[in-house]
């Protein structure tokens, strides 16, 4: 892991492993870290998550773990073993997955990567929380997920960047807040409901911040990170 702390963590949304190291060869650890999804690790395994530790790279694996406890907590301490900076499960697995979930992530001890929850997903809205039988606001079910988890022990959460300041203050500085649905000013929205710019989502009280096209689609993505790095100073 690299002792520099970017904010921005790029996701890799591609199933071409070539391609993903092609895209780490243009960047470096100090602009930003990676996030290695189900898509890119189905295609390419844990060997490409080890490829990319190895290059200095801190990396955030993002499988949304959600089954039994005991499975849980056994695949976050086998994700814990590709030298991960970070891995994460779905807060809606309930108590006893979490508390697993944490139980798992301890067994590794020093080598321990951050551990967060997936509240809701931010390409839902509230009217689908209506169609899955959810009788709450994203913004309600966010907050409730949001207790589960720290009641059990996790590093921070997954959430929309809207949810970011009402977070904030009701947990504190403390919680770990990583942010997808970002996008800089004049990006494509693509399939993202509840977006927000890089500098609006660090104001409200976002961690980290995931961005993957705006990146990972430019002609010259060292100097998007570049850019959106000097949004933030």
């Amino acid at each position: 892991m690299t002792t520099i702390d970017p904010k921005i963590i790029v996701a890799l949304d591609t199933s071409d492993p070539v391609q993903a190291m092609e895209f780490s060869d243009r960047v470096s650890p100090e602009l930003c870290k990676l996030k290695v999804g189900k898509e890119l690790f189905t295609s390419a395994g844990p060997q490409l998550v080890e490829s990319l530790v190895k290059r200095g790279f801190d990396v955030f694996l993002d499988l949304k773990f959600h089954d039994i406890p005991n499975t849980v907590k056994k695949a976050v301490y086998a994700a814990s073993q590709l030298g991960i900076w970070m891995v994460n499960v779905h807060a809606s697995g309930g108590e006893a997955m979490l508390s697993a979930a944490r139980e798992g992530i301890d067994m590794a001890g020093n080598r321990r990567p951050f551990l967060i929850a997936v509240t809701i997903l931010t390409s839902l809205s509230d009217n689908d929380m209506q169609q899955l039988g959810i009788n709450r606001s994203v913004s309600e079910q966010v907050e409730k997920l949001a207790q589960i988890s720290f009641d059990n022990g996790l590093d921070g959460l997954v959430c929309s960047a809207h949810e970011a300041g009402l977070l904030r203050d009701k947990f504190g500085l403390s919680p770990l807040l990583v942010t997808p649905g970002i996008r800089p000013e004049g990006s494509s929205v693509d399939d993202q409901q509840r977006i927000m710019t890089p500098q609006q989502a660090m104001l409200e009280g976002s961690s980290y911040l995931v961005i993957g096209r705006p990146i990972t689609r430019h002609s010259d993505p060292a100097q998007a990170l570049s850019d959106i790095n000097q949004t933030l100073v």
